[in-house]
């Protein structure tokens, strides 16, 4: 009798742990939505102009627009598009109003040359953005092929000699017809709370499935 009461409490014990897990991941899942939503809803606002002030905290998707000129050289940033395959981002030289920064033009073809950067005076419009695509896994830029593994806006404006300010660009005019802009969204951010939410859910059930097969295998082995 004894052994059946202990197997009964650490099995609600353990269910109602696992249960709670589960259901504050559905917390943090309604919390992460409510980011999700006020980060679109950012980004999706009237460009404004470039900021004079630029504050990585303060101006993350800021939507902005600016006029000037894309220079040489660029950077190649690997990446790969569905349906598409390899290919690279473009990460280049943009001066507009006497300040060089960062401009993320879109997505080339590996098998595709880059056009020249002198196009003359651009329009650009998109979203500022520091992305965080680094680790201690990530390799180092091939600096003698030009190709870089995550876009690290410190380390390429010391590259390029521009300030450490990138803008994601929606849209250039005119564009290279090569290039196609990728802009940012929050379809890149990861939100993978109901997944664990499932997760704890699914051992509380198995937990208490366990526990019931326990009791009941000793309630019956003491009958026989």
């Amino acid at each position: 009798m004894k052994r059946a009461i202990f197997i009964i409490l650490v099995g609600l014990l353990g269910t109602v742990v696992l249960l709670s897990l589960g259901k504050w991941q559905l917390d943090r899942l309604a919390w992460k939505q409510g980011i999700l939503t006020q980060i679109d809803d950012r980004m999706l606002a009237t460009p404004v102009p470039l900021p004079s002030a630029i504050e990585a905290d303060v101006d993350k998707y800021l939507p902005v627009y600016a006029q000037g000129v894309i220079w040489e050289p660029y950077l190649r940033v690997l990446t790969s598009r569905k349906n598409i395959g390899a290919g690279y981002r473009i990460i280049s030289v943009f001066e507009t109003n006497g300040r060089r920064i960062l401009l993320d033009r879109g997505f080339i073809r590996q098998e595709d040359a880059v056009a020249p950067a002198d196009m003359g005076q651009v329009k650009v419009v998109g979203n500022l953005h520091w992305p965080d695509e680094t680790d201690s896994f990530t390799p180092k830029a091939d600096m003698d092929n030009n190709i870089w593994f995550a876009r690290d806006v410190a380390l390429m404006s010391q590259a390029l000699q521009t300030e450490p300010v990138m803008i994601i660009a929606s849209s250039i005019t005119p564009n290279d017809d090569k290039i196609t802009q990728m802009p940012i969204d929050t379809s890149t951010i990861s939100n993978d709370h109901l997944n664990y939410a499932m997760t704890w859910f699914s051992l509380a059930a198995i937990w208490a499935g366990m526990s019931t097969f326990f009791v009941w295998r000793t309630r019956t082995r003491k009958k026989g």
